[in-house]
């Protein structure tokens, strides 16, 4: 196959990586265990954990996992915790359990929770105090068996720990009450499993690391199943990307997307573990002045994010005085990003932002734009080592050049399906492991590839996805609601946003009362911001919403 991108390559990148250099993505952990264990791996609200001390964090909460809960390889564990230092604990004691991760957003809806519960089959979850109320609503009508329970100052030192559990309990009135008969403490699982002996797994490249949920290309949310082959496969093709610019053992990240977000999952996560960095991890990214002073109190050298918390950041009073000296790295993903916000990030921090794309089903990096770009192109880079990309036609056939196609993507890091879902698998996998992205993209003659549209109806939501289909199911289940269909609107700060046009059944419905009923059993991502109540929806003349009708001005009158 030609790959005409090659010539663009950063200097010494190899065109291909070596995927049997390791086995398991705890393998790459154990290495970084040996070579760093004085190091910082994980830092959050002031408290760091070596890399030595964050293996035996791990090490402790897998044995309880195995020994006292009697999890077994292939188990599938629900993580449900924003980013705390408890969250890589999970997710690496998962993994060195042998078991699969189902990354789970701690904001779900108790109907969107009760979904991805029962579609993975999870046999436990571990889950922050503040979410525990919406566990306690589904777990009868799931398969999970134990829940684990932290609170958000569980692996602080004292006092602070304390202060700030009574603070989030007391003061701040984050814990609604909530009943969980089988919750075993966070804590108490760590001390008992510090006493425990873990056995060790044999994990091999076909075995599930992780369960990420996804619309994938239409519907309601799909598992990716992401295998430690595709996740070591993406870790050894970014950190070959990158590593003219990255020194090991000597870097310092800041983690602000959430670690169930697959971006920052393997970007930070893993991508920097490997190399030895310090993530340090933002539980609210959302307060950007204390966001801002965290930045100015830690001398970092790379951040990665969405194009609205770039932007956010820049219009947050103080972001312009801290010390950017040591950012080399600045990394968007989950959404296009702006040019003006890219001019701007440059000017402030003197540090190109580049932007990069994937895929949940790529594990998810699959192009890169060079990190020496002196100024924002507008691409989304080159495929990575080991990635072939190609465009093709409605009929399936490669495009001519110069023209766009349906951008289609082939690589070690692809995953191997959607769980349990065969026929979805299907329309996205070819036989011979090509991935339909269902993005429209066209290629440079230097191999640089560029987004132009999307074929589906998804709306990216500040780098979320966004599914109309499944908002357009929950509203249509309100009793005053005949029908409805849902786009995608330009929004400054997210993006997109989500806008609905509903036909109602009662017209005394009001949109503060759907509002309120769309918080009730949404993400806040996925409420609309925008209700429009219509009197007849644009169809085909077999009854299918013309979306794109809806997208015209004239349809806000109607």
């Amino acid at each position: 196959m030609d790959r005409p991108w090659l010539s663009s390559y950063p200097d010494g990148v190899s065109a291909d990586i070596d995927i049997q250099q390791y086995r398991s993505v705890v393998e790459i952990f154990q290495q970084s265990v040996e070579q760093y264990p004085d190091h910082r791996a994980f830092s959050n609200f002031g408290k760091s954990l070596t890399y030595r001390e964050f293996e035996q964090a791990s090490r402790s909460l897998a044995a309880f996992l195995q020994q006292t809960l009697g999890l077994k390889k292939g188990d599938r564990i629900a993580i449900m915790l924003p980013n705390l230092l408890q969250n890589p604990v999970a997710i690496f004691a998962a993994l060195r359990a042998g078991l699969s991760v189902v990354n789970t957003n701690p904001l779900y809806s108790a109907r969107e929770l009760r979904h991805q519960l029962q579609d993975s089959g999870a046999k436990a979850i571990i889950v922050i105090e503040n979410f525990a109320h919406t566990v306690q609503e589904v777990i009868a009508d799931t398969e999970v068996e134990h829940v684990i329970v932290t609170k958000m100052g569980d692996m602080l030192d004292f006092p602070k720990s304390l202060l700030i559990n009574l603070a989030v309990k007391y003061l701040k009135k984050m814990v609604p009450k909530y009943s969980l008969e089988q919750a075993i403490t966070f804590k108490h699982a760590l001390l008992s499993g510090s006493k425990q002996h873990l056995d060790i797994v044999s994990l091999d490249h076909q075995d599930v690391a992780f369960l990420q949920y996804t619309g994938g290309t239409t519907g309601v949310a799909k598992g990716a199943v992401l295998t430690h082959k595709n996740m070591v496969a993406n870790m050894l093709q970014a950190s070959e990307w990158i590593k003219n610019d990255v020194r090991p053992g000597q870097e310092v990240i800041i983690t602000a997307l959430p670690l169930y977000h697959i971006f920052s999952l393997t970007a930070n996560g893993l991508v920097f573990m490997e190399a030895g960095a310090e993530n340090v991890l933002i539980t609210n990214p959302r307060d950007f002045p204390g966001f801002v002073k965290e930045l100015k109190n830690t001398r970092f050298t790379a951040i990665t994010g969405v194009n609205t918390l770039f932007n956010a950041l820049l219009n947050t009073p103080g972001f312009a005085d801290i010390d950017f000296s040591q950012l080399k790295i600045s990394l968007g993903g989950g959404m296009s990003v702006q040019a003006a916000v890219a001019a701007q990030w440059k000017q402030v921090t003197g540090c190109t932002l580049v932007e990069a794309f994937g895929l949940t089903e790529t594990s998810p990096a699959a192009c890169i734009n060079p990190l020496d770009l002196k100024q924002y192109n507008g691409s989304i880079g080159l495929p990575i080592p080991s990635t072939y990309c190609r465009l093709i036609d409605s009929d399936g056939k490669p495009v001519t050049n110069g023209d766009a196609g349906e951008l289609c993507i082939k690589g070690p890091q692809v995953m191997r399906e959607y769980w349990k879902r065969p026929e979805e698998s299907a329309e996205v996998l070819s036989s011979d492991g090509w991935l339909k992205t269902g993005d429209i993209a066209k290629m440079d003659d230097n191999g640089f590839f560029y987004i132009v549209d999307r074929i589906k109806d998804m709306i990216l939501v500040s780098g979320f996805n966004v599914y109309p289909n499944e908002i357009e199911s929950v509203i249509v289940e309100h009793p005053a609601v005949l029908e409805c269909g849902v786009i995608g609107v330009a929004d400054p700060q997210s993006g997109e946003a989500v806008k609905a046009f509903v036909v109602r059944k009662d017209d005394s419905l009001s949109e503060q009362a759907l509002l309120s009923y769309c918080k009730e059993n949404l993400t806040g991502y996925k409420t609309p911001s925008e209700i429009v109540f219509i009197a007849e929806l644009p169809k085909t003349n077999v009854g299918k919403v013309l979306r794109r009708e809806l997208r015209t001005p004239s349809s806000a009158t109607l």
